[in-house]
């Protein structure tokens, strides 16, 4: 059977899609090859197809994961009439971003289980890291050394990474949202002390 141009592609790109969201909401590990082919209903040996293994398939889907939280947080930073870091404190520190773990940022849903990772992957994790710092320091103010926004925004970053990790973390809904809270204030403070 011959499929059409760009077939090829076109498969490959939903299943990276497809890794990308179910290795955020259960974790890479959890995942398996087979289950994962089924529910875009592929075999498992077409996956060999694509990728040379697993890992290669979890540092393609670690990147588009990171493209997506990049693009969207890029969104809200750039939003003309309601932008600035502040609102990507306020939209990183939501609800809605807590409650959406299979969309959401990487670094929040899969930091322990990258750090104990095959280097491929963190490779491509470090590179997202390093994005998405070079992003809030681009929005910090520029009478800031060029350091201090870089500084200032790795801190901001691991701020928000571990305020979301630990508001998704507990069972109890109130303290989630007080986590989420504490969490924005502290980032709103590094910001205002910046």
């Amino acid at each position: 059977m011959r499929y059409s141009k760009g077939h090829k592609e076109a498969t490959r790109q939903r299943i990276i899609d497809t890794a990308a969201a179910r290795f955020r909401g259960e974790g890479i590990a959890a995942v398996g090859v087979a289950n994962l082919m089924g529910d875009i209903g592929l075999t498992q040996g077409g996956f060999y197809n694509h990728f040379e293994s697993k890992d290669d398939l979890a540092r393609e889907a670690v990147s588009q994961a990171w493209s997506n939280t990049y693009e969207r947080l890029e969104k809200v930073l750039h939003d003309p009439e309601r932008g600035g870091v502040e609102a990507v404190i306020n939209s990183y520190l939501s609800a809605r971003h807590r409650d959406a773990m299979a969309e959401g940022c990487v670094a929040a849903a899969l930091s322990p289980e990258i750090a104990r990772g095959a280097d491929v992957v963190r490779a491509e994790f470090t590179l997202g890291v390093e994005r998405m710092v070079s992003l809030l320091a681009d929005a910090l103010p520029k009478t800031l050394k060029p350091k201090q926004r870089r500084a200032t925004a790795m801190a901001l970053f691991s701020t928000l990474v571990g305020t979301l990790a630990m508001a998704r973390a507990v069972v109890d809904a109130d303290v989630s949202d007080d986590i989420l809270a504490a969490g924005r204030k502290a980032a709103l403070a590094l910001i205002a002390a910046s």
